[in-house]
């Protein structure tokens, strides 16, 4: 005897209720789930732990920030080498009792110094603007960023296998 039993696609469990669509933001690639617990973001892209309120990319961008002031007080430095030999000395010195890997801490304690410190302190946010804006390349900086990483990733895993790997050596 057979039985058959009829059921509405609305009862099986692999039909999925439709997706969470935001009628505010039709675009917005993120939606968040209906939860009690803290409210995470579900997006296209990795999500990285770790970080607090700032992304993986606001920390790139904070230490480009201070790599940039570094580069700005070198162009600034071999500037005033070679026409106000005064001045480069007052930076050097300067140079060797303040650290650079804060660059709005550096340039703050700069312009505090004199008033001719301060001077060179401005010198050194518009280079460090205009170079930031202008000379950059940053679709050379993700082109090499891919390119070393890939080439990393290439040379690590072929030392790995390579490590691992029984060689005609061993097999005698």
């Amino acid at each position: 005897m057979e039985t058959s039993s009829v059921l509405s696609l609305s009862q099986l469990s692999f039909f999925l209720p439709k997706p969470y669509r935001n009628k505010a933001y039709p675009s917005w690639p993120c939606k968040k789930p209906r939860t009690t617990q803290p409210t995470r973001l579900y997006c296209q892209k990795m999500y990285v732990p770790g970080f607090g309120e700032a992304s993986p990319e606001k920390k790139a961008a904070k230490n480009l920030h201070d790599f940039f002031t570094y580069i700005a007080v070198r162009i600034v430095t071999a500037q005033l080498e070679s026409y106000s030999p005064e001045a480069y000395e007052e930076l050097m010195e300067f140079l060797s009792r303040h650290s650079l890997n804060d660059g709005d801490k550096f340039c703050a304690e700069l312009m505090r110094e004199s008033s001719r410190h301060k001077g060179l302190a401005m010198r050194i946010l518009e280079v460090r603007s205009a170079y930031c804006k202008n000379d950059f390349e940053w679709d050379n900086l993700k082109r090499l960023s891919v390119k070393i990483v890939d080439e990393s990733n290439t040379r690590l895993m072929r030392d790995y296998v390579v490590e691992t790997s029984p060689t005609k050596e061993s097999e005698k």
